[in-house]
């Protein structure tokens, strides 16, 4: 007899017996909102990246039990707060070694960014290629609602589900110096360029066998230009693009970097520094 519908079958779960149609990925054509109505922060929020997918998976096996969803990592952050004169120094020309380095020699006629920056000190520093983007919770994956699908074995037919997942920026930033105790409004200006590397994945939950079934590659950025001078409503405007470039489906599978699949994720990982013009830079937000 043969072994496709028997649960007591031992046929492994092979790459080539998952059918994966209808991969979506997409940036919802809208601009960043931007959000003035606290006299505290300013808030923006970005459009959502939204991705899905149908998979087709084989019977499983007794005694095993596979999770199909998606992973996400962060492969690079830029995130710079400006707030006049009075932060970090950074030009196009300069690395990003000297961008996170503490400049009290610079002269103030030098032309440059001042202000703070969210950090992932890691992956700055090269140490690692990736950092998780889990929720904290589901490690390894993104989360666990329409994000996964689990699948206990023994099973005597082919499973058929859908699974999505939906990301987005609503982050809140000072008006004033985060590190003083004035409530004066000094920010004049918000950039941020984040890229991500989103993962469909089949995961044998005992072996840790992992089968990549789809790799996406996204990125988002924010420019906003701030005149702190004028009254609350009407200081920010955005800048530059209004759309995001469109994710990009991979025709190849690209592997899954080790931190990507482990703690911390990018959300305790972060670190909030203020990089003054002269002196030491000062953790203003350490990490969890």
């Amino acid at each position: 007899m043969g072994c496709i519908q028997s649960i007591t079958c031992k046929a492994r779960i092979r790459r080539e017996n998952i059918v994966v149609y209808d991969v979506c990925a997409t940036i919802d054509q809208c601009p960043t909102r931007i959000e003035e109505t606290s006299p505290i922060v300013l808030r923006y929020k970005t459009p959502y990246f939204k991705a899905s997918a149908r998979v087709v998976m084989p019977p499983i096996p007794r005694h095993e039990t596979w999770v199909v969803g998606w992973i996400q990592a962060c492969n690079q952050m830029e995130f710079f707060n400006t707030y006049s004169d009075l932060g970090i120094l950074y030009t196009s020309k300069r690395s990003l070694a000297v961008l996170f380095t503490a400049v009290s020699h610079v002269p103030s006629t030098e032309p440059g960014i001042y202000g703070s920056s969210w950090e992932l000190p890691d992956l700055r520093e090269g140490r690692v290629k990736a950092i998780s983007d889990s929720d904290g919770v589901s490690y390894p994956w993104y989360g666990n609602t329409t994000e996964t699908v689990t699948l206990v074995g023994p099973t005597n037919k082919i499973s058929r589900f859908s699974v999505s997942m939906n990301d987005n920026f609503y982050p809140s930033v000072t008006w004033a110096v985060p590190v003083s105790d004035s409530n004066v409004p000094l920010l004049t200006r918000i950039k941020r360029d984040q890229s991500f590397t989103t993962w469909l994945v089949a995961m044998n939950t005992t072996t840790k066998e992992k089968i990549i079934l789809q790799t996406i590659k996204w990125r988002m950025r924010v420019d906003i230009e701030v005149d702190p001078l004028q009254l609350l409503g009407q200081r920010a405007r955005l800048v530059g693009r209004t759309q995001q470039e469109q994710p990009r489906i991979l025709s190849r599978m690209e592997p899954i970097p080790p931190n990507a699949l482990v703690k911390p994720n990018a959300n305790d990982a972060q670190v909030l520094m203020w990089r003054p013009k002269r002196g030491p830079p000062l953790v203003v937000i350490p990490p969890k």
